[in-house]
C-alpha cells in the first residue's frame, strides 16, 4: 500500500521570553529578556498507508495536536520534513483541503450564529462543489447523524453532541480521501461517543477513508484504529499494531466465570480474583504463568460453570502500562 503520510524527523519548537520574579525581575526581563525554546514536536518519523485507521496518543503537551496541524498545513514545522497525498502541507494548503476533513473538538469551523443548513451550504462554495452530489452527499449524512430536525437551528444553540455531530457532517461533505481527528468525542455523552466511533469506522471500511486520531479516550483508540503510535515529549516512543501492542504491554487475560457457586476458587500461580459478583467470578490470569487452557479445566473440573467468557483487559490498562513503562 503506498503512504499517504510520510513524516521525516519533523521538529516544532516555540521560544518564548523567560519572565522574571517580582519587580526587578519583570524590569530585567523587559530590558534584556531571557529566552527559553520548548520542543513541542522533537525528531518523529512515521508513515501512514491509505485505509489506515491510527490512532496517536500520549499525555497532555506531548506533541499530538501539533502534529495534526503540521500534517493538515495549520501551522509550519521548525526542521523535517512532510508529505500528504505528495504535498507539502504548510506549503500547499489550498491543494490540501481538498483531499482532507479535520475536526478540532475544542474548535468549530462552522458559523456559530447561523443555521447548520447555511453553514453546509456556504462549504460547499469553499470546496467547489456540484450541488447534485453534494446534496445526495449532505441528505446521507444527516440521516446517518439524525440531525435533520436541527437544520435550521443556529449552531451556538446546539448541545456538544449536535454540534460535533454537525461538525463531522461538515468535514465530510467534499468526499475527503483523509480524516483528521483531534478529540471528536470530547466532553460528549456515551451515546453521541458510539454514534461518532461507529460511523468513522464504518466510512473507513466502506469507502477507503484513512483516519488519523488523538484521543485520551481508550475507546476511540481500542473501537476505531488498528494502529497506535504512542508519542512522548514530542517524540514516538511506540508505534504498533493495537493488537500487538496488547500483547507485548499486557501479558494478561481477563476470564469471567458464570456459576452455581457464589464463587469459584481456583488454586493456580500467576491468577488475581477481581471484584466480582455473587455467582460472577472475574479472574485476572498472569499468561507468562498460567495458560488460559490450564485456569478454564481447572473451573470444569469442579462442575457447576454455566458460562465462561475470555477477554483482553481494557485498553485503557494497555495505555497505563505503556506510560509506566516510558516512563521508567
Amino acid at each position: 500500500m503506498s503512504a499517504v503520510i510520510t513524516v521525516q524527523d519533523l521538529r516544532k519548537s516555540y521560544r518564548y521570553a523567560k519572565r522574571g520574579r517580582g519587580l526587578i525581575g519583570a524590569l530585567r526581563g523587559a530590558v534584556a529578556p531571557e529566552h527559553q525554546t520548548i520542543a513541542a514536536v522533537d525528531g518523529i518519523s512515521f508513515e501512514i498507508a491509505a485505509g489506515e485507521r491510527v490512532a496517536i496518543i500520549g499525555p497532555n503537551g506531548a506533541g499530538k495536536s501539533t502534529t495534526l496541524k503540521i500534517l493538515s498545513g495549520i501551522l509550519e514545522p521548525s526542521a523535517g520534513a512532510a508529505r500528504v497525498f505528495g504535498l507539502v502541507p504548510w506549503l500547499q494548503r489550498k491543494m490540501l483541503a481538498y483531499r482532507i476533513g479535520v475536526v478540532f473538538g475544542q474548535r468549530s469551523q462552522l458559523w456559530g450564529e447561523l443555521p447548520a443548513r447555511d453553514s453546509f451550504a456556504l462549504l460547499r462554495r469553499i470546496y467547489d462543489q456540484d450541488a447534485a452530489p453534494f446534496a445526495r452527499r449532505l441528505d446521507s449524512l444527516v440521516e446517518r447523524f439524525e440531525v435533520g430536525d436541527l437544520l435550521g437551528q443556529p449552531v451556538q444553540r446546539m448541545s456538544l453532541g449536535q454540534r460535533m455531530r454537525c461538525e463531522i457532517i461538515a468535514s465530510l461533505l467534499h468526499a475527503p480521501s483523509l480524516l483528521f481527528l483531534d478529540e471528536p468525542t470530547i466532553g460528549l455523552d456515551i451515546t453521541a461517543k458510539a454514534a461518532i466511533r461507529d460511523f468513522i469506522t464504518e466510512q473507513a471500511a466502506n469507502e477507503g477513508q484513512t483516519v488519523v486520531l488523538t484521543s485520551h479516550d481508550t475507546r476511540d483508540i481500542e473501537l476505531v484504529c488498528d494502529r497506535v503510535i504512542v508519542i512522548n515529549a514530542g517524540r514516538i516512543v511506540v508505534d504498533q499494531p493495537t493488537d500487538q501492542l496488547r500483547r507485548q504491554f499486557l501479558g494478561r487475560k481477563l476470564v469471567t466465570l458464570q456459576s452455581a457457586a457464589a464463587r469459584i476458587v481456583i488454586d493456580l500461580p500467576g491468577i488475581q480474583v477481581r471484584p466480582s459478583a455473587p455467582h460472577t467470578t472475574i479472574l485476572e490470569v498472569d499468561t507468562r504463568l498460567v495458560r488460559v487452557e490450564q485456569v478454564i479445566a481447572a473451573a470444569l473440573k469442579d462442575g457447576g460453570i454455566e458460562d465462561i467468557t475470555i477477554e483482553d483487559p481494557p485498553m485503557e490498562e494497555v495505555v497505563r502500562e505503556i506510560y509506566a513503562s516510558t516512563h521508567q
